[in-house]
């Protein structure tokens, strides 16, 4: 690892993989989805076809593809369900907490907790998409 600016560290490979491009979620109902990330996160699909939709949030993408189509993108691991459980969570770094969710409940985006200061010196609220995909979005506090 290679000290980075500002005292943060940052994971460096010898062979450049140290960015994360796109992130593909695998969704029950494309169409039911893609209308939360549009309608939740004001994005406008980038490219999109039957089975997918590409959104942009800046460095990097996020690819809904319907779940029939994973499983020969993971084969020969099999695609998890929805009632599963959550097994990971994507955070939103944003300045202030309150009125981001605030603007997402208007969206119509129910919050699964928070706003919750932490600890750990962050002001985060937990959400998720219609296939159970975790969010979170989070404050540094000083």
């Amino acid at each position: 690892m290679k000290q980075a600016k500002r005292g943060r560290m940052r994971m460096t490979t010898e062979n450049g993989m140290n960015n994360i491009t796109e992130i593909t979620l695998f969704v029950a109902e494309l169409e039911r989805s893609k209308e939360f990330y549009q309608e939740s996160f004001k994005l406008a699909v980038i490219y999109e076809d039957e089975h997918c939709a590409v959104f942009d949030y800046g460095n990097t993408r996020i690819n809904l593809l319907q779940q029939s189509q994973a499983p020969e993108l993971v084969e020969p691991a099999l695609v998890g369900n929805r009632g599963d459980g959550a097994r990971f969570l994507f955070t939103i770094q944003v300045p202030e907490v309150d009125p981001v969710c605030e603007e997402l409940k208007r969206r119509g985006v129910q919050l699964l907790n928070g706003p919750i200061t932490r600890p750990w010196g962050r002001r985060t609220a937990c959400f998720s998409d219609p296939d159970g995909h975790m969010w979170e979005i989070a404050q540094v506090l000083n």
